[in-house]
C-alpha cells in the first residue's frame, strides 16, 4: 500500500519520516573507452604501403641472388631444365658372325647433290623444287680372306713365302648422317603449301641414296683399290716377318664368283 510522506516540517519539532530515511548512495557512472583503458585501435596498412614493401623486398631478394651467383656463393640450377630418362631395355644379341675380311683402306668423300624438279606446264615459282644437298661419307676397300684356295700360301725354302689374295673390293658407301645436310632448297608456291599438310619424314631419303651411288662411283675412279693392295701387302710382310720370313711375296688376282668360292678352303 503506498505511503504518503510529508516533506514539510512538523509543528511539534519532531522529525519527519523523510528526514529519518537515510540518504541514497551516490552512483557514479564512468564511461571507459579504448583510449582511456590504454588500448589502441589497430590501423590497417594502406594498399600503397603494402605494395611498396613487397617491391622493396623483391628487389632485395633479387639483388642478393645476383650477387650470390656472380660471386660464386650461390649455385642455382635452372628451374626450367629438362631431365631425360632413358628407359630403353638392353640390346639383345641376335647373331654372332666371324669376320674374315680385312679393311685395308678407307676413302672419305664429299659430294654436292644438285637436283631440280620442274613442272613443264607451270613456272618454277608456282610448282617445282630445287635442292642442293651436301653429302659426306666413306668407302672401305676390303680383302676377303675367307675364299682363299688351298695353294694360296706357298713356302719356298726357309725364308721365302708367296701369298695369293683376291683383289680388294669396295664396300657400299656409308653416308655420314651428322655431316650431311641440305644446303639450300627452293620450292614453288604449290610445293610449299603441300609441304604444310604432308608429313614425309623420308623426304631427304632420295638424296642420301643418290649420294651413296655417287660416292661409290668416285671410289672406283680413284686409287683406293691400289692403296688397299699396298696396305695389305705391307701388313702381311710385317706379320710373316715376325715368324722368320725375310721375303714375302703378295699377289692379287681377280676374285672368283661366289659359287666357286663356296668349296674353297683356308690355309
Amino acid at each position: 500500500m503506498p505511503v504518503l510522506v510529508d516533506d514539510a516540517p512538523r509543528a511539534d519539532g519532531g522529525v519527519s519520516l523523510e528526514a529519518a530515511r537515510p540518504a541514497a548512495p551516490e552512483v557514479t557512472v564512468r564511461v571507459v573507452t579504448q583510449e582511456s583503458a590504454g588500448i589502441r585501435r589497430r590501423r590497417l596498412p594502406r594498399p600503397g604501403n603494402v605494395l611498396s614493401t613487397l617491391v622493396a623486398l623483391a628487389l632485395a631478394v633479387a639483388l642478393f641472388l645476383v650477387v650470390g651467383v656472380m660471386t660464386g656463393i650461390l649455385s642455382i640450377a635452372n628451374p626450367f631444365a629438362t631431365t631425360t630418362i632413358d628407359r630403353s631395355p638392353p640390346a639383345v644379341l641376335k647373331q654372332l658372325t666371324n669376320l674374315s675380311t680385312y679393311s685395308a683402306a678407307q676413302g672419305r668423300y664429299q659430294q654436292t647433290i644438285d637436283v631440280e624438279d620442274d613442272v613443264s606446264i607451270l613456272p618454277s615459282f608456282l610448282a617445282g623444287e630445287h635442292t642442293v644437298f651436301l653429302a659426306q661419307g666413306s668407302v672401305d676397300a676390303r680383302v676377303d680372306f675367307s675364299g682363299l684356295a688351298t695353294d694360296a700360301v706357298q713356302i719356298r725354302g726357309d725364308k721365302t713365302v708367296s701369298v695369293t689374295l683376291p683383289e680388294p673390293t669396295l664396300a657400299k658407301a656409308v653416308i655420314d648422317m651428322h655431316a650431311s645436310r641440305v644446303a639450300s632448297q627452293d620450292r614453288g608456291l604449290l610445293n610449299r603449301v603441300g609441304a604444310v599438310f604432308s608429313d614425309n619424314p623420308n623426304g631427304e631419303q632420295r638424296f642420301y641414296e643418290l649420294a651413296q651411288k655417287k660416292l661409290g662411283a668416285a671410289a672406283k675412279r680413284g686409287e683406293l683399290v691400289q692403296r688397299a693392295e699396298a696396305n695389305t701387302a705391307e701388313m702381311l710382310r710385317g706379320l710373316l716377318g715376325k715368324v722368320g720370313f725375310t721375303e714375302v711375296q703378295v699377289h692379287f688376282v681377280q676374285a672368283p664368283p661366289a659359287h666357286e668360292r663356296s668349296g674353297a678352303g683356308t690355309t
